[in-house]
């Protein structure tokens, strides 16, 4: 058996990018850790906020349970606050993690993958799928936290733009009216065209068979309507057919994408 890290940059990510292989590699005996980059203080303030509750108490806690759900056996915060999105004054606040040091945050992070001895360190894709400043810094400092540890393999989870397209150009077809609501041609925050191409994936991973737990996981997260409750609240076969499948990218692995398992010995054999 092996250990996986999954390093998150927000409570919810950890349900909605890579939820489904985390439960799967849990159920098949891997050891399973989650990585929460920053607490989620940007987050959507639930008006059923305790007096004395902080929204990152309850976030806290939210993600606690997400977890369970997953089946993850530790989870880790490395404290930062959320960035916000590109151009906001909080990018430079002070504990944020996009303002923090990559090599000092890649530190906090190298300190886990040494104790839990990581066989995988899963971060995200050059632009962090959607180009929000602390999703790109998961893909900086996981990295660089795989070189200080020496984690032997690296993963990053993006969105497959191409199947995006190909979704919206079907729901065009069968609605003409609802052909505006969502364009996965849009640039995302950091004005770069969202999650990547076929041809820049390298693992496809098909995991239906634990879209119910991942969307649970997602329901989890109940202070977050706009984001995490959109997902939780779709149909479960609409669902399972968006996100049924997660993607990943192996840096030094050349393509075609393949369907397979992160712990193939290797995704390109």
């Amino acid at each position: 058996m092996a250990t996986v890290v999954f390093v998150h940059a927000h409570p919810d990510d950890e349900a909605s990018s890579t939820g489904g292989s985390a439960a799967r590699a849990a159920d098949e005996g891997h050891r399973v850790v989650i990585v929460t980059c920053t607490n989620g203080d940007h987050g959507s303030s639930p008006e059923d906020l305790g007096e004395d509750e902080t929204l990152i108490a309850r976030r806290r806690r939210e993600t606690e349970r997400s977890v369970e759900i997953l089946g993850a056996h530790r989870l880790v915060w490395l404290d930062y606050s959320d960035s916000g999105m590109t151009g906001w004054a909080q990018n430079s606040a002070d504990g944020a993690f996009w303002a923090a040091s990559v090599d000092e945050a890649a530190e906090r992070l190298a300190a886990v993958l040494r104790e839990e001895q990581a066989d995988i360190v899963v971060v995200y894709d050059w632009h962090g799928g959607y180009g929000h400043p602390d999703h790109i810094q998961v893909h900086r400092v996981g990295h660089r936290a795989a070189d200080l540890a020496g984690t032997p393999r690296r993963l990053e989870s993006t969105f497959n733009r191409d199947a995006w397209i190909r979704q919206a150009e079907a729901a065009r077809a069968a609605d003409p009216d609802a052909a505006d609501e969502w364009n996965p041609d849009q640039p995302g925050d950091d004005g770069n065209p969202m999650g990547s191409s076929e041809g820049e994936i390298t693992l496809a991973v098909d995991v239906r068979a634990y879209a119910e737990r991942k969307q649970a996981a997602l329901a989890a997260h109940a202070s977050q309507p706009d984001d995490a409750g959109y997902m939780a609240a779709l149909a479960p076969d609409v669902f399972a057919d968006a996100f049924g499948t997660e993607w990943f990218i192996e840096p030094g692995v050349d393509g075609p994408m393949r369907w397979g398992w992160i712990f193939d010995d290797t995704v390109a054999s």
